[in-house]
């Protein structure tokens, strides 16, 4: 049989990246990576508002040049072997469109109307939003649409939609309904946008828009309605029941074949979430564990539903049917800050050099800036280590609001028992702690509802490049974490559902023994660190319980 490969395409926040493979070997043949260029210059973005928005035409020029990048480096013959596409995207990240599926963005009226772009998935101008959606879903004479999210976020669908049209009456009456990014640009490719006819992704219906077998769907008519009319038409205009990852949606549009140059036999199969999408490029299986690190951290596993059963784990997780791997329920948690701690961190002591960088007669030169800057976190790293065990401020990560458990998009940070003694080093070493407890946090709570988690992975930048941040972790969990050889686990999740969407395999599962990242580091728990880096966790415990009751 002749080879064979397909292309995963990962959406970030920054950029688009476009990975080639073998189906048969895993072998990565040919890759592309494009930035947004509006994004880059700092458009539709207002950090002090929690505001940040992008344009469709971001993604549809990158989305072309980073695939076309990744086709140069192959052979004719490779290019004619190319079956199928697969996609994730950030999320929860909606958009207003018109009855055809076009974002209000791309018509002239709203070129650069900021609320007729996509509302990327950490725009937190939704909060109040949020918290009237949580007392009524919690509250209504239908169902408790909480039961299975938890608390309902700032960055999700129907808050993101219900603040839009709250503040900008000319989308309200504009946009026919709301269409998330993996769902929309599964359709592009396959041509087909319309909101009656557009593939929706278990992923995101599940985690975001709340779509549950229990309630026969979205959230009840008569509770949307209490939020605001327009949210019942989003319902009624829903379109399609939601699929998993891997089913074949289509084959790519004749446009998008020649602009590619691909066959329009190509397969499109479905789409999801970045995270989980590199929870299936790592591998993910019953039973494991998966951290993807970046700037926040996304946490996955997947059970069988009736395993969950009777489970109390409502604060700390969201759970969606056929989300992750078909026939699971696929199990979300995390921080909704982790990287970016250490990287305000790492500014905040910049900030002189900064300054006095920006003056020409400093004498601070570009290359001292640069020196200074690539260093700072690997000696705070290498200091940390040597210091001794006590003094030990602790450090809340709710630098950006609480994701889990209990989520609290208002909620902020605190560093207990600072002292005047205390220099860069200890207050770093409290901030990789305070991150690292709130992971453990996490798997506290399913271990206290008896779930089992045997093995754990960790995926992302801080997984390679942080030693002592996995080091730690692994002390204070008492388990071993597996680091893989891969940077792009997200797109190579993508190439997976490429590959079962297009009958190369049956299952994903099958498809991770030709396709998954492999392992390349074990960090292995240090049993002489596991009682002292546990009195301070139950520290951190009693931080985070005294903040919460002054909030």
């Amino acid at each position: 049989m002749a080879e064979s490969y397909v292309i995963g395409v990962d959406f970030g926040s920054d950029s688009v990246r476009a990975l080639i493979v073998n189906t048969e070997t895993g072998e990565n043949v040919g890759q592309g990576v494009a930035c947004y260029p509006r994004w880059k210059a700092g458009l539709y973005q207002h950090p002090e508002y929690s505001i940040f928005r992008q344009h469709p035409l971001d993604y549809l020029e990158s989305l072309e040049k980073c695939i076309t990048t990744a086709l140069a480096e192959l052979t004719e013959e490779q290019k004619d072997h190319v079956i199928g596409i697969g996609v994730d995207t950030t999320g929860s990240t909606p958009v207003p469109v018109d009855k055809n599926g076009i974002p209000l963005a791309l018509l002239d009226e709203f070129a650069e109307n900021e609320n007729a772009m996509f509302f990327l998935w950490k725009d937190h101008a939704a909060a109040a939003e949020a918290d009237e959606i949580n007392k009524l879903f919690r509250n209504n004479s239908e169902n408790d649409y909480t039961k299975y999210q938890g608390d309902y976020s700032a960055e999700w669908y129907w808050a993101k939609i219900l603040y839009a049209v709250r503040h900008d009456e000319a989308i309200r009456q504009a946009a026919y309904t709301w269409e998330e990014h993996c769902d929309w640009m599964t359709g592009i490719l396959c041509g087909e946008t319309r909101p009656e006819k557009i593939y929706h992704s278990a992923c995101a219906a599940g985690h975001k828009a709340l779509w549950h077998s229990e309630w026969n769907g979205l959230p009840a008519a008569s509770v949307l309605e209490q939020l605001d009319p327009y949210l019942v038409q989003v319902r009624e205009r829903y379109g399609n029941a939601p699929q998993p990852s891997t089913v074949k949606v289509g084959t790519l549009c004749p446009e998008w074949a020649k602009k590619l140059g691909l066959k329009e036999s190509t397969v499109i199969s479905g789409s999801s979430f970045d995270a989980h999408a590199g929870a299936v490029g790592a591998g993910i299986q019953k039973k494991t564990f998966v951290c993807t690190m970046g700037t926040s951290c996304v946490d996955m596993f997947v059970e069988k539903p009736e395993n969950l059963n009777g489970k109390d784990i409502q604060a700390y997780c969201g759970q969606a049917e056929n989300s992750i791997l078909p026939g699971y329920v696929g199990v979300e948690t995390g921080q909704a800050a982790f990287g970016d701690i250490f990287a305000w961190f790492k500014r905040l002591l910049e900030w002189p050099l900064t300054e006095l960088a920006a003056d020409e007669n400093s004498g601070i030169s570009d290359e001292l800036y640069k020196k200074v800057e690539d260093r700072i976190l690997v000696m705070l790293q290498k200091k940390a280590e040597e210091l001794p065990e006590e003094p030990f401020p602790i450090a809340l990560d709710w630098f950006n609001g609480r994701r889990y458990p209990n989520t609290d998009d208002f909620q902020r940070s605190a560093i207990s028992g600072l002292s005047l003694g205390m220099d860069a080093p200890y207050l770093y070493r409290s901030l990789v702690f305070g991150a690292v407890c709130g992971l453990y946090r996490l798997i506290e709570g399913f271990e206290k509802q008896e779930i089992d988690i045997e093995k754990m992975i960790a995926v992302g930048g801080i997984s390679k490049k942080s030693p002592y941040v996995m080091q730690m972790l692994s002390d204070l969990s008492g388990r071993e974490i597996h680091i893989l050889d891969s940077d792009q686990t997200c797109a190579q999740g993508a190439t997976m559902y490429a590959a079962v969407g297009a009958g190369i395999y049956e299952t994903l599962e099958v498809a991770a023994e030709h396709m998954a990242a492999k392992c390349i580091k074990i960090y292995k728990p240090d049993s002489e660190k596991k009682d002292w880096y546990k009195k301070h966790y139950q520290e951190y415990l009693k931080l985070a319980e005294a903040v919460n009751k002054l909030s």
